[in-house]
This record gives structure tokens, C-alpha cells and sequence, in this order.
């Protein structure tokens, strides 16, 4: 499908975003599109620990088994779909802010192993995605700057 990049201005404390953001199994707190999170293993944070991701999409469920591939705290976050109908790879960078933190998500999909329409929709499917994580990352800011 594609790539894109969503910014997002959180008024929040990097250390704050950062304890929802990169919590994995808390995910389906803010990403709408996440039904349940399964930790697989016994590491439940840091590079390498690995959740099988269930997903409501248009084309029905989808379930990618992802690995934390980069964890730097307060600053680097990075899940890679391992397996599953739709990789994707998510990387999010954390930067304080005069007024908390600004989250950078850089986002690469692909409709490899997706059927139907979704498969042929390329470009249209990255702006839906793209316009998905928009709704995501408020739903994430809201929930950060909340009492």
C-alpha cells in the first residue's frame, strides 16, 4: 500500500505518552480498530517482546503477530507486524515539547496477503489507514491528558 507520517501535539509529558504508547497490551485503550492484544512470552515491554494484534478492518479480522523492534524510553517506539495479512511496521518518536510532547508516527503498510478490495485500493487504502492513526493518536491524547 504505502507510507505516511502523522504528527501530533500532546499536551502531556513525554514520560506520560510514553507510559500509555508503548504499553502494548493498554493499545486497544486508543487504536479503534484493536479488539484485543495477547502477549506472547514473558517479555510484556522492551525490544523484542512480542503480542499477537486482533483487528477489525474493513475486510474483516485481521491477526498480526508484532514484536517491539526498537524501545528507547521516552524517545523511540517501534512495532513490525512478524506475521499476519497485513505488515506493517509503526514507528513512533517522542519530543518535549514548551507545552508536553510532540508524537511523530511514521507508518508503512501493506496490502500483502489482504483479498478482495481492500488488496487493489493501494494508495486510497494508505489514506484510510493514514486517516485511521489520525483518530487513533487523538484518541491517545485524550487519554493521556485526562485526569
Amino acid at each position: 500500500m504505502g507510507s505516511f507520517e502523522l504528527a501530533r501535539d500532546i499536551d502531556s509529558p513525554p514520560g506520560r505518552v510514553w507510559d500509555v504508547l508503548s504499553d502494548v497490551q493498554r493499545t486497544p485503550q486508543w487504536y479503534d480498530a484493536i479488539t484485543r492484544i495477547v502477549l506472547l512470552g514473558d517479555a510484556t515491554t522492551g525490544a523484542g517482546a512480542r503480542f499477537e494484534m486482533v483487528r477489525s478492518l474493513p475486510g474483516g479480522q485481521a491477526v498480526n503477530v508484532v514484536e517491539v523492534t526498537e524501545y528507547a524510553v521516552e524517545e523511540r517506539f517501534t512495532l513490525t507486524s512478524r506475521t499476519g495479512p497485513t505488515p506493517f511496521t509503526y514507528r513512533y518518536r517522542l519530543s518535549p515539547t514548551a507545552t508536553g510532547t510532540q508524537l511523530v508516527l511514521y507508518g508503512d503498510i501493506s496490502a500483502e496477503g489482504l483479498s478482495g478490495p481492500m488488496a487493489r485500493l493501494g494508495m486510497l487504502a494508505t489514506s484510510l489507514f493514514k486517516n485511521g492513526m489520525r483518530s487513533n493518536l487523538a484518541a491517545l491524547a485524550r487519554l493521556v491528558e485526562g485526569p
